[in-house]
Order: structure tokens, then C-alpha cells, then sequence
């Protein structure tokens, strides 16, 4: 089946739809039951499709859930509150107190917070690598070594990841593999294909796709479903059944959506590498952000969010820059159908295994829907602004 085809057939068996097109809306918290055959039935398969409790799933989160893993891959997939709660639990679900995880020096930085304060107090140990150390990884596996986490492309810098040589090295040592593969989305990486073991989206962006839902999910292999399943079960993991129905809405259009999105931001970012004021572009489709060759070999696409870096700015200048933006907008998000922009000026103050050095401030833009002209000629009014400021010295 073509990836188009699936993207609309996905999740919508007839046991879910009941004959109409989309799987209706399920709300429950009680299920009950005729007879003690049936309540029996229910309790063997509550992990099995089965309306059991409103907490295990109804009709609606199961749908969801098949169709995540049709895109995606893998045997199942858990629902989560949030992006952030997905990671936490899925990382909860493996560890215990002594062990020692390996985790990308690029992770989103809740991520980052969460092995700090949390799974420290928990007595879990954390190792930040370098995105890009592939062989390198082996020096850094620990006996108690029991997951290896990437996030590919990183956080805010982009940097892309070796998945498949990193994920056969812990592989070799009995290490469980996951990826926040959120970027691509379930459309441009095949994360089962290249050795991870369990593969985490923030469904609030790209799969939603409209900025009014907070989800996450984690689709896991045959070895790690169940561990999984049972594990966020037990911490009280579920998701909002109108939420859901929201999800499998926007996963009917991803595929048109990112295929805008990524002409669009392709277009602006070839506009930006030209600027004198930008010294490079951190987009994976671009031979200027590291780890492109395993983009060109590993991904079938791109979407709306990159990086570029400055040659110099100030946070004046970065302010006039920013507050006459018309278009692109100031938030902690993306993924929607509306352009976003930051300006991160501590990069470093984000890593521990890794040195930052750039000539200036790095921002970070989401492209979204709007015509890239328009946004082009944003972006051009704020270099104007930009230089007006550094002009005064």
C-alpha cells in the first residue's frame, strides 16, 4: 500500500468504524457488562483491544493506536497525556534504581530536566554523548547500561544521527533503543527499519497538526510492547478520547500537510542561506547541518522546522528582529499550520557533552502553511530592523 493510501485507510477497520468513515467518538470511564461471561472475557483481554476500563482504551484509542502503528510500525502503541509524558514513561517503563541510561546531548530539553531531577533522585545515572559519536558510543556502555536514547534530528541544532550503526552497537549489548522521532513524524523515518526499539512522538505536532492537542505516544516492537504497555498502565497513563478523535482527524492530511511544509521551508531556507547576515542553515536536507548524509540515506522527507545562525547579533538587535514579525510568531511549539520563530542565545547552557561554537545567535523557524513569499518578505523587513540596530555599533 502507497504511504498516501495508508495515511487515509489507517486505524479504520469496521470493528472501530462500524461501518461509517471515521471511528466514532468513544468517552467512558465505567464499561458494563450483562453477564460474568462477558466481564470474564473483557478481564483476559483487557490488553487486547477490549473495552475493559475507560483508562485501557475504548473503540476510539484503539483505533488510533492500530493506525500509529500501521504508519509507524512495530506490534502496539501507548497513548500519553503529552510529548514530555510519553518520554518520561516510556524511559520509566525500563529502568530501575542503579541503572545507567545513555541520552543524546541534543534531547529536547524536558528531556534533559527529567534525567536531572527525576530519574537522578530515582537513582538512575545519566550519560550525555555526542549526537554524532556512532562507533564512539561504545566506549561509553556501562554493565548496567539499559537504554540508549536518541533524538534525531536534535533539538534546536539539528544534528542528525547515525540510528542504525548506534542502535546495532546497543544492540549488541542487550540495550533497549529509543528515538523521539518527532521530527520526521510518522511519514519520513521508518524507525523499526532502522533498529530502534521504540519509537516516541509528540503528537501535538506534526500528527495533529493544528496546535489545540497535547499527546503523545510510544509505539514499541514485539520484545518491548508488552513491558511497555503494562508499565504506562501502571503509572496512570491515558489520553482524552476527544483528543484522540483530533489526532486520527489531522493524521488524514499529514501527508499533504508535510509535503507543504517542507516545500515551503525549503524554499525560505534557501532564501536564508544567501542573506550575509546568516553564516549557515542547520536544515538536514542541507549539507551545512551535521549528519546530512544520514538524512539523504535514512529519511523520505523533510517538514517546516530548521535552525540558521547568525553572524552576529545582540538581544536588541534580536528584539527589534523579533517584535515587528508579522507572519511569524513567538512560541514554544511547532508542527501546526502557522510559522513560528526563537531566538536561543545559551545553546550551550543546553549541553553537556558537546562544545557550541557558533558566530552568533541561533534561531529556530517553523514554516508553516502561509505562502513562503510572504514569509520571506517577513523575515527580510526583521534582518532590516536587525541591521538597523547593529548599524549603531
Amino acid at each position: 500500500m502507497k504511504k498516501d493510501t495508508k495515511i487515509v485507510s489507517a486505524g479504520r477497520a469496521k470493528k472501530w468504524t462500524k461501518g461509517v468513515v471515521n471511528p466514532p467518538l468513544v468517552r467512558a470511564s465505567t464499561v458494563v457488562f450483562d453477564s460474568v461471561a462477558e466481564m470474564k472475557h473483557a478481564t483476559r483481554n483487557r490488553a487486547n483491544q477490549v473495552m475493559f476500563y475507560g483508562r485501557r482504551g475504548t473503540d476510539t484509542s484503539f483505533a488510533f493506536q492500530e493506525a500509529m502503528v500501521e504508519m509507524e510500525g512495530g506490534v502496539g502503541c501507548a497513548l500519553y497525556p503529552s510529548g514530555t509524558a510519553a518520554i518520561s514513561n516510556a524511559i520509566l517503563s525500563f529502568v530501575k534504581s542503579g541503572d545507567h541510561i545513555l541520552m543524546v546531548d541534543t534531547a529536547y530539553e524536558p528531556t534533559r530536566d527529567f534525567c536531572g531531577k527525576m530519574l537522578a533522585n530515582l537513582g538512575v545515572s545519566t550519560t550525555y554523548y555526542d549526537p554524532m559519536i556512532g562507533e564512539g558510543i561504545r566506549d561509553l556502555i556501562q554493565p548496567n547500561t539499559r537504554i540508549l536514547f536518541l533524538e534525531s534530528p536534535g533539538s534546536l541544532t539539528m544534528e542528525v544521527q547515525d540510528v542504525p550503526t548506534l542502535a546495532r552497537i546497543a544492540h549488541e549489548s542487550d540495550i533497549t533503543v529509543m528515538l523521539d522521532n518527532t521530527w520526521a513524524s510518522p511519514l519520513n523515518f521508518y524507525p523499526f527499519a532502522h533498529g530502534v526499539d521504540i519509537s516516541i512522538q509528540a503528537a501535538t505536532k506534526y500528527i495533529v497538526g493544528h496546535s489545540d492537542v497535547m499527546m503523545g505516544t510510544a509505539t514499541a516492537n514485539a520484545a518491548h510492547w508488552p513491558q511497555l504497555r503494562e508499565n504506562s498502565y501502571i503509572m496512570g497513563q491515558c489520553t482524552s478520547p476527544d483528543d484522540i478523535y483530533l489526532a486520527m482527524r489531522g493524521l488524514r492530511t499529514i501527508g499533504v500537510r508535510m509535503r507543504q511544509h517542507q516545500e515551503n521551508a525549503l524554499k525560505v531556507a534557501n532564501w536564508l542561506a544567501q542573506r550575509e547576515e546568516v553564516d549557515h542553515v542547520r536544515h538536514p536536507a542541507f549539507a551545512t547541518c551535521p549528519g546530512h548524509e544520514f538524512f539523504k540515506r535514512d529519511f523520505t522527507g523533510s517538514n517546516g522546522l530548521f535552525s540558521f545562525v547568525l553572524n552576529r547579533g545582540n538581544d536588541e538587535a534580536l528584539t527589534a528582529l523579533l517584535d515587528g514579525m508579522h507572519h511569524f510568531k513567538m512560541g514554544y511549539s511547532w508542527g501546526g499550520f502557522e510559522s513560528l520563530i526563537l531566538a536561543v542565545n545559551n545553546v550551550q547552557g543546553l549541553r553537556s557533552a558537546t562544545q557550541w561554537q557558533a558566530a552568533g545567535p541561533l534561531m529556530r523557524v517553523h514554516v508553516g502553511l502561509e505562502d513562503p513569499d510572504d514569509l520571506i518578505a517577513d523575515l527580510e523587513q526583521g534582518f532590516t530592523r536587525l541591521n538597523q540596530i547593529l548599524a549603531k555599533g
